[in-house]
């Protein structure tokens, strides 16, 4: 796996790390390496040293600050004898960050890394208000292949069936977690919320549909309209990522004819009365009762926060705390 060192001016560079860490979850063959006020530039390299002599591979990329700036210049110096294999990127943002740790799953090269962080780090830049935006066609938008303009009912795009790339409970619903790891792990063309009470909620359904990675449009819709969705020929090149808050809309939602093989849970916050499962998932017995529905109606679980997580039995988890008796 590559080995990436984040380096900044002050302590930029560890805060971007836990933030990072927070999203995807801790990573191997990362350093956060800091240049601070009292140091020199033989300090942030002698960092840079034991940096990479504490990876367990030779390619290696550097993210750093500022193109030009003492970080960049000792990672630079180094960089000099290894170009075949080592890449610097300068500019660092969190989004680039974050793209970086996930390309790390199917790119084993720091030079394809750094190609592809690149875009994401420039899409990742947004403006309120809009029209302060200015327009660019970026790789984001041309990759999505839904049509652009209201179309007449009934007619049919592509095969006329909506694609669902993940269907997801997660009470916190469109938030960093989901908006990168998830979004890059799926690659939807479309982010929809499904829930009545968010979609009531005008302040809530502004703010989700702002937070929608670069490229990705983000709806939220009551269930009843969802089910009417999959039914749309009109949908037949979405891909969705779909974003439930509890395992009872779920039930609506297939019990409406809309297709689930499998539901992944990611977050379920806890509330009087529920019993904690595990450190992020909390339920009551109307939750268990959605979940023995689901599987009744052969959907399977996927218990895991972000995509790198290792997956997790639902049912073990339910009967380790006593909330079913499912076997």
């Amino acid at each position: 796996m590559v080995g990436i060192i984040l380096a900044s001016h002050g302590e930029f560079a560890e805060g971007i790390l836990q933030s990072g860490s927070m999203i995807i979850g801790e990573q191997e063959n990362v350093a956060a390496v800091t240049l601070m006020p009292s140091e020199g530039p033989d300090d942030i390299r002698r960092k840079m040293e034991k940096a990479i002599a504490s990876f367990d591979t030779d390619e290696i990329l550097f993210i750093v600050d500022l193109w030009g700036g003492t970080p960049f210049n000792q990672a630079n110096t180094l960089f000099e004898g290894n170009k075949e294999k080592w890449a610097i990127v300068a500019g660092m943002n969190l989004p680039m960050v974050i793209e970086a740790y996930t390309s790390r799953f199917s790119m084993e090269s720091a030079h394809e890394i750094a190609s592809a962080i690149i875009g994401v780090a420039q899409d990742s830049v947004k403006v309120r208000p809009e029209e302060l935006q200015p327009a660019t066609t970026g790789a984001s938008a041309a990759g999505n292949s839904e049509p652009n303009q209201a179309l007449p009912e009934g007619t049919v795009v592509g095969d006329g069936k909506i694609k669902i790339g993940l269907a997801r409970i997660d009470s916190r619903l469109l938030h960093g977690q989901v908006a990168t790891a998830w979004s890059k792990d799926v690659n939807p063309t479309r982010i929809i919320v499904v829930s009545d009470n968010v979609a009531k909620d005008d302040l809530r359904r502004s703010l989700i549909t702002q937070a929608a990675p670069p490229g990705v449009k983000a709806n939220v819709v009551p269930v009843d309209k969802m089910i009417e969705v999959f039914k749309d020929p009109r949908f037949g090149k979405t891909k969705a990522l779909l974003l439930f808050e509890n395992p009872t809309d779920v039930v609506r939602v297939v019990e409406g004819g809309v297709e689930l093989e499998e539901v992944n849970v990611g977050s379920m916050a806890h509330s009087e009365g529920k019993v904690m499962i595990n450190n992020v998932l909390s339920v009551d017995q109307k939750d268990v009762d959605a979940f023995e529905t689901l599987k009744k109606h052969g959907v399977k679980f996927d218990v895991r926060k972000v995509p790198a997580d290792q997956r997790k039995n639902m049912w073990d988890l339910l009967k380790k705390s006593n909330m079913t008796r499912t076997v």
